[in-house]
């Protein structure tokens, strides 16, 4: 079940005999709950089965993105070290367009009159200089309660080295308001840098009445309909968790439902026996491009949210948690088409979404969209729309394009809908291999792997354009990202920052760090009936030369660590240094900031019948490209 900005996409499979059933319908803004529910309901009719038989549900949804980029959290306030009340408007002191003399940065999600001082201070290496004022703090704590507070992050300086004065004003905080949703930053995000793991406590907390309401409320509809099977959530690293995860870090939510569309990509590359691939994914609202190499996704520590200029980097609120990378793109089937004051034609990245949609849905839309251009063309069939379960107005998408497009551009209707249709191509291509670019990757060795309601459409044009070898079109594409969410393993990050300089490193204290994680993403599976050896374990490193900002992340082997190890890490290293800059810097010397661990249930094999192996007859109509218009079966 993945609920999108236009469409909601719900796929049922009969585990037993591999029979599939798609369902996509438009989304319910006001109560996205809702209209998985009228989804499940559909399907289960139509395969003639009953709610009991479902044995568990994959859920990836966009409410906790949607409540950032709309503001629409809770009253939200935080409690920090005494002189960083502002590190969050201080930030990294960047500017994400350095001649705009007027810009204006999001504001933080805890306003200043709601983020509180306490006194207390320690040191990098975790060591206390300053003990906690707990008389202090509860004064503080009341003062911030009586401004009404729905919502509290606590993001102490180096908590994340030692987490015992964090975990003392959590418990405060609940004893003296025993409802308040609360987030520690040593629970959330225990790693380095104060600025990104301030926010992203911040925006957790911010969310989780949200969320927890949300998923409590899912629960209950899914119960109502007599499904009795285990719920899970997927997160925005490709795993899934316990709707209990969910709840008490909802952050980890943002940007799930792409991640599943990444994941049913990679699954497609090792069908297909493609080393590499590049997905697209293209909506109603966006398009998402993603690099798959070696059968699996990259995967970025740090993504951003509600950006106040939405494809500028640096212009939103940095979340630090697993993310599957992709580059998003304000191009997808809502994106309105319009004719700029220089005469100039643009296309997104504002969209009509699911209310009012497309003018040629006719629910009151009246902007030209890349939808109503594709039906001029003849791409989509206005009697065979989502299955045949909705029409689309060709008058309407008519009286929209030539009004806003083909009449100021003095173009008649076909060209105008041919305009609209290159441009949201050559956005989408240009974008797709700027990310490429960025990456080290010639995506002209990658097929394009195209999915969602828009994507197989514009396939074509945009593969041509970036030169791939393949177009690869799957059965279901529209509804691919839901797919995609069956393939999804239970999975869980883990973090600890230990700064450690390889050639002087302390092993036993890294070893102890890998196995209290361990033992933690153990549990949780257990949770879920996954224990033994059925969990994977995989271990990385961020490292990088002494001196430097950033890191790399570098294999670790599994195993106690020691001197023994060095050579393997120092290897790691530099393989990774070389791919991403080039070469290597001699005689300096290597540090770890922060080790890293994935614990994973066994992959989901998702088994499908084959048989369906051509699709029907479809229909002949006119179909337009450029200056030419020929009739072909569709």
């Amino acid at each position: 079940m993945d609920i999108g900005g236009t469409f909601t996409d719900l796929v049922l499979i009969d585990e037993a005999s591999g029979a599939v059933r798609v369902g996509k319908l438009l989304t319910t803004p006001k109560d996205p709950a809702q209209g998985v529910e009228t989804g499940v309901v559909r399907l289960l009719e139509e395969m003639g089965v009953p709610a009991r038989a479902i044995g568990s549900l994959i859920h990836g949804t966009t409410l906790a993105t949607n409540a950032l980029i709309e503001r629409k959290g809770a009253r939200t306030g935080l409690l920090t070290t005494r002189g960083f009340r502002d590190a969050l408007e201080i930030g990294r002191e960047g500017r994400y367009d350095m001649y705009d003399l007027f810009i204006d940065p999001p504001p933080p999600l805890a306003p200043r009159h709601l983020r509180r001082e306490v006194d207390e201070r320690l040191l990098a290496d975790g060591s206390v200089m300053k003990p906690l004022d707990e008389a202090g703090a509860r004064e503080v704590i009341r003062n911030l309660l009586a401004e009404g507070v729905e919502a509290v992050a606590v993001c102490l300086l180096h908590a994340y080295r030692n987490p015992a004065h964090e975990l003392r004003l959590g418990a405060l905080l609940r004893e003296m308001a025993p409802s308040l949703p609360v987030s520690c930053s040593s629970d959330v995000v225990p790693e380095i840098r104060e600025y990104e793991r301030a926010s992203t406590t911040v925006a957790n907390v911010y969310v989780m009445p949200l969320m927890a309401r949300y998923v409590e409320d899912l629960e209950r509809k899914l119960a109502d309909l007599g499904v009795a099977g285990q719920l899970y959530i997927m997160l925005s690293s490709g795993g899934i968790a316990l709707p209990e995860m969910a709840k008490r870090v909802p952050i980890r939510l943002v940007e799930s439902g792409p991640a599943a569309g990444a994941l049913a990509a990679a699954r497609a590359a090792k069908l297909a026996g493609e080393p590499r691939l590049l997905s697209f994914d293209m909506g109603g609202t966006t398009a998402k491009a993603c690099v798959i190499d070696g059968g699996a996704p990259l995967v970025a520590r740090e993504f951003e949210v509600a950006r106040a200029d939405r494809f500028k980097k640096g212009s939103g609120l940095p979340i630090r948690v697993p993310v599957i990378e992709m580059i998003e793109i304000g191009a997808g089937g809502g994106s309105v088409a319009r004719v700029d004051r220089l005469g100039l034609l643009k296309v997104g990245p504002d969209s009509a979404g699911a209310d009012p949609g497309p003018a040629c849905y006719a629910l009151g839309g009246r902007e030209p969209t890349v939808t109503d251009a594709d039906l001029l063309l003849g791409y989509l069939d206005s009697d065979f729309f989502l299955g045949g379960l909705m029409r689309l107005d060709v008058e309407a998408a008519r009286r929209a394009v030539a009004e806003r497009v083909a009449t100021p551009l003095g173009l008649d209707l076909t060209e105008a809908a041919w305009g609209i249709h290159r441009v949201v191509n050559e956005n989408m291509a240009a974008a797709a291999r700027i990310h490429g670019i960025e990456r080290g990757k010639d995506l002209r060795a990658y097929p394009l792997f195209a999915f969602g309601g828009a994507g197989p459409v514009h396939a074509w044009e945009i593969g041509k354009i970036l030169k791939v070898p393949r177009v690869l079109l799957p059965f279901g594409a529209g509804a691919i990202s839901a797919f995609g969410l069956l393939a999804a393993p239970l999975a869980f990050d883990f973090v600890r920052t230990a700064p450690q300089q390889l050639d002087q490193a302390q092993w036993e204290g890294v070893n102890r760090l890998y196995a209290e994680m361990e033992a933690e993403g153990r549990a949780i599976l257990a949770a879920a009936g996954v224990t033994g050896s059925a969990v994977g374990i995989r271990r990385t490193a961020e490292m990088r030369y002494v001196g430097q900002g950033h890191e790399v992340e570098v294999p670790v082997p599994l195993g106690p660590l020691g001197r023994e190890s060095l050579e393997t890490l120092t290897r790691n290293f530099e393989t990774a240094y070389r791919a991403l800059y080039g070469r290597t810097a001699q005689g300096v010397a290597i540090e770890a900031l922060n080790w890293r661990l994935v614990v994973s249930g066994p992959p989901r094999e998702v088994r499908m019948d084959s048989a369906r192996d051509r699709g029907d007859e479809g229909s002949r109509r006119k179909l337009a490209a450029g200056a030419g218009v020929a009739k072909a079966r569709v």
